[in-house]
């Protein structure tokens, strides 16, 4: 059996960052949250997770950023990074997907997109191997 894939969820909003936590670990993965943008780097580097899933709008700094901080990283320019914003206007997607993000869920979200889009994530990285 494969060993599950650990995702680091960058989410300040609590409902949301549970419903993500509940669906995501029924599927198998491990999941570690982090509440605060500032502290989102740092712990990227510690857990090398499988994925990332990154909300645009937190405290410290913006999805926006520690996307674009991970793509400047030769250690985290690989690590896959799905981006959520409850700001689902066209410019705001166009602008995560330049930034770096692989793909961009907009909130609220169907259970079965979010499944999805982590699955095709996870599964497009590994294949990269």
């Amino acid at each position: 059996m494969a060993e599950p894939s650990r995702i680091l969820l960058v989410e300040d909003e609590d409902n949301i960052a549970i419903a993500v936590e509940v669906l995501l670990s029924r599927l198998g993965h491990d999941i570690l949250r982090i509440a605060d943008g500032d502290q989102a780097l740092p712990n990227i580097r510690a857990q090398t997770p499988d994925l990332v899933i990154l909300d645009v709008t937190l405290p410290g700094r913006s999805g926006y950023e520690i996307c674009q901080q991970m793509r400047l990283d030769p250690a985290l320019s690989e690590v896959p990074v799905l981006m959520m914003s409850a700001r689902c206007s066209e410019p705001e997607k166009r602008k995560g997907l330049a930034m770096g993000a692989n793909a961009f869920l907009s909130k609220p979200f169907a259970p079965n997109d979010l499944r999805s889009a982590v699955t095709r994530l996870i599964e497009g990285a590994r294949h990269e191997d």
